[in-house]
């Protein structure tokens, strides 16, 4: 099972992965490529693989993505073979992933259980930017202006869930998880 998840930055969606990878043995997250700078703490391929601008662009050529976007002036992109080798494992695959992704995610794999995560506020969302101390003041304008477009695509999505609490919204994917787990379209009866 493919699972998207997306939101505007600064929603949690990358500790909301995190917590769902920490409770659950067969989630593997898909691991994107991207050609912006690592950030403090980040490691190749754990967190992303960290390409130059040439790199990706040949690789966008050769058909090496499953999805790929430019956003903030960096690609960012879904290798292919990864997540086909996890598939193939039998495992769920995870993707925190932006709106233009998610949407060529449900593309390529209409089955994929796509969640949109939603801030408990717009307030509350300005405050979390501000806490990751990352952006300069430009930077979280241009983010919020661009969270207020992808809050208005949720309904592109088969779910919405809001963030107020980690731990409450990690548990409600599981939900959705074990929902999607028990959709007939999901599993083939052999005997009556």
């Amino acid at each position: 099972m493919l699972v998207v998840i997306s939101a505007p930055s600064g929603a949690g969606k990358t500790t909301i992965c995190r917590g769902l990878l920490k409770r659950h043995d067969n989630i593997r997250m898909s691991i994107s490529a991207t050609t912006r700078p690592k950030a403090k703490g980040e490691r190749e391929g754990r967190d992303y693989f960290f390409m130059k601008n040439e790199e990706f662009e040949t690789k966008l050529e050769q058909g090496w993505f499953v999805e790929w976007a430019r956003v903030y002036g960096h690609y960012y992109g879904t290798p292919v073979e990864q997540v086909e080798k996890y598939l193939a494992q039998k495992k769920v695959v995870l993707f925190d992933i932006d709106v233009q992704g998610g949407r060529a995610i449900k593309k390529s794999y209409p089955d994929a259980a796509a969640i949109f995560i939603l801030p408990p506020s717009l307030n509350e969302l300005k405050r979390r930017l501000k806490l990751r101390k990352r952006d300069s003041r430009e930077e979280m304008d241009k983010r919020l202006a661009l969270a207020l477009k992808e809050i208005e695509m949720r309904t592109k999505y088969d779910y919405t869930v809001v963030n107020a609490d980690v731990d409450t919204t990690v548990s409600q994917i599981e939900s959705i998880l074990e929902a999607e787990s028990l959709k007939t379209s999901r599993n083939v009866v052999t005997k009556i």
